[in-house]
């Protein structure tokens, strides 16, 4: 089992700061940080947590911190359904909402979905059910022929874009699950030749057919700002946007209506 010293010095080389960089930052002396990472000084929980917001640990793993430095854990992990998360719920509820009639998906850290609005239900239509066993897992249902894969014409593409994003997310924070799915499903050995490429100027959109038509869509990411709870601390909004006008066309309907496109 690491000590704290040795967990934070992980952390510090995975950010590539040197010592000084990070007494800095926590307005400590360089020496102090020394005498942590060497477990000649035992830091108070403060000076821990301290330490980690400078490292940019998420929630999870300042906890973990915590614990080898000899203290209680500082945040709790609760359910989203947790009635203690009302408030939050409600807020993803009500911008998956606001976003119709375009898709929206609300994710963990995992990838596992945990909330979505009306538009994303008619692209389950043709989904292996075996795949909308919960968990239900984002990256498994865009890759997986089974799910997705079928429909996107610039699947090449979409694979770039889920690996470069989870190598971020595990150089962040490495998660012995999320390593399994991305070796199962992302590993450069296993592109598809037969993916043709869509370039763009500005941002490389997912190309769907549906229906005989060509739908181009690109997405944003919203989080949680500072929050207080692991879960909310890992949930992460996807939101998708048309990237032209026969697009959004086509899930505006003739009035506006998401149920009126399908």
């Amino acid at each position: 089992m690491h000590t704290v010293g040795e967990l934070l010095r992980q952390w510090r080389h995975r950010r590539r700061l040197s010592q000084l960089d990070l007494a800095i930052a926590a307005d400590v002396s360089a020496r102090h940080v020394s005498l942590v990472e060497t477990g000649k000084s035992n830091p108070s929980a403060d000076m821990v947590l301290r330490l980690a917001d400078q490292l940019d640990v998420p929630l999870r793993e300042r906890n973990g911190l915590l614990l080898a430095a000899g203290f209680a854990p500082r945040y709790a992990e609760r359910p989203l359904d947790d009635g203690a998360l009302s408030a939050a719920r409600g807020a993803v509820a009500r911008v998956l909402r606001a976003h119709e009639p375009y898709p929206a998906v609300a994710f963990d850290r995992r990838w596992n979905i945990v909330m979505t609005n009306r538009a994303v239900e008619p692209f389950f239509a043709g989904v292996d059910p075996d795949l909308l066993r919960p968990p239900i897992n984002l990256v498994r249902l865009g890759l997986d022929p089974r799910g997705f894969a079928p429909l996107v014409l610039n699947l090449a593409d979409v694979r770039v874009m889920f690996r470069s994003r989870i190598r971020r997310q595990l150089a962040v924070a490495p998660d012995a699950e999320l390593t399994a799915l991305y070796e199962e499903l992302l590993d450069p050995d296993s592109e598809d030749p037969s993916s043709r490429s869509v370039e763009s100027d500005v941002v490389i959109p997912m190309v769907l057919r549906i229906g005989g038509r060509e739908l181009r869509l690109f997405s944003t990411i919203t989080t949680f700002g500072t929050p207080m709870d692991i879960t909310l601390d890992e949930v992460a909004i996807e939101s998708y946007y048309p990237a032209d006008a026969e697009s959004a066309a086509y899930f505006e309907g003739p009035n506006g209506d998401v149920g009126a496109w399908g």
